[in-house]
């Protein structure tokens, strides 16, 4: 068990509080970083060696960076993306005084499952199940969840279902915990249009199409969701690795035919999945947040602000800032995980 596990939840914010001076020198709203102060405030390119471990369904690779006492930030990204999401938000915590780890979720990068014999199940309870059984294996109590996209859906789950092992929860465009039967009925012209991919997965066609070539195709599904971000073409190869795994097709596949019960989901979690129909509230410490220039599909923050029933804020960030959040604005991102405990 970690030192950072044993702390006492006064003590903890009490080295919160102190770790986060060097960040905490300039006003929040400065933070708030345009793409402009992003690009200047990057300078990663990558992460040191990866780790593994046998975690669940699945063995795990993972990012780890900061002391190895420190108070737990776990990062989850989403589809399209990959642990380069946080390329510059780590290294901000490390310094801070925080054990980070970021891992590949499944269908990304070197996490791969331990059995060929087990679903290349992508819907959200496996997911957030993943996270958990992560948790165990390197006997973290206790961590703030850091999140974007099917991160920020797996983190969301973890704070509702299992509180006790989430220290603070930061969510980018908050509150995404699905209903299939839900999703299920159609929406509007505008809402179906916004949400084409899915449409797209639910063919074999689509499946086929995103197959032959998922590099084009998520290339495509980062300028649409970030339309004012100017990545580069570096930047974008650094994560297009991770869809190089074998399971990637399937798992994006299921997770989106699963979303609007095209599919079924594994009997193991409807127990979990009937809580999370639900939409259970969360109680943890929360930051949401959302960019100006979000292009993904994304609720508006009024909606979702009454399913955080503990401390709460939500942080709007101006200047071209789009889906990929942590990426486009690391250092606000950063604050947000450390502020979150302190609200």
């Amino acid at each position: 068990m970690h030192t950072a596990d044993t702390l006492s939840a006064s003590r903890r914010r009490q080295f919160l509080g102190g770790a986060a001076l060097a960040l905490a020198t300039a006003p929040f709203a400065t933070l708030l970083a345009t793409p402009a102060r992003a690009a200047a405030a990057a300078g990663a390119t990558g992460f040191g060696p990866l780790k593994t471990v046998a975690a669940g369904d699945l063995r795990v690779a993972y990012a780890e960076a900061g002391p190895a006492d420190g108070p737990v930030a776990i990062l989850l990204h989403g589809w399209p993306y990959d642990i380069h999401a946080f390329v510059d938000v780590a290294p901000r915590l490390a310094a801070a005084g925080y054990r980070v780890i970021v891992p590949y979720l499944r269908g990304y990068g070197g996490t791969r499952f331990l059995s060929e014999a087990t679903p290349r199940n992508g819907q959200q309870g496996a997911v957030a199940q993943d996270v958990v059984a992560l948790m165990d294996a390197l006997g973290i109590r206790q961590a703030v969840l850091g999140a974007f996209d099917w991160g920020a859906r797996t983190a969301c789950i973890v704070a509702a279902v299992w509180p006790e092992r989430v220290a603070g929860l930061v969510s980018v465009s908050g509150y995404l915990i699905g209903n299939p039967q839900a999703n299920a009925r159609p929406q509007s012209p505008a809402a179906e249009f916004a949400w084409w991919y899915q449409s797209y997965f639910a063919t074999d066609r689509g499946r086929d199409g995103y197959a032959a070539d998922p590099v084009a195709f998520n290339r495509f599904i980062w300028q649409q969701a970030s339309p004012r971000w100017r990545f580069d073409e570096a930047t974008y190869q650094r994560s297009a690795q991770s869809f190089d795994n074998p399971d990637h097709v399937a798992i994006v596949v299921h997770n989106y035919r699963w979303r609007i019960s095209l599919v079924a989901g594994e009997t193991r979690f409807d127990a979990l999945e009937q809580r999370l129909a639900q939409a259970p509230q969360i109680a943890v410490p929360t930051i949401t947040m959302e960019g100006d220039a979000n292009g993904a599909p994304h609720p508006d923050p009024a909606v979702y602000a009454k399913k955080f029933s503990g401390r709460y804020q939500h942080r709007q960030l101006d200047g071209g800032i789009g889906h990929n959040l942590p990426q486009e604005a690391p250092a606000a991102f950063a604050q947000a995980v450390i502020d979150v405990t302190r609200l």
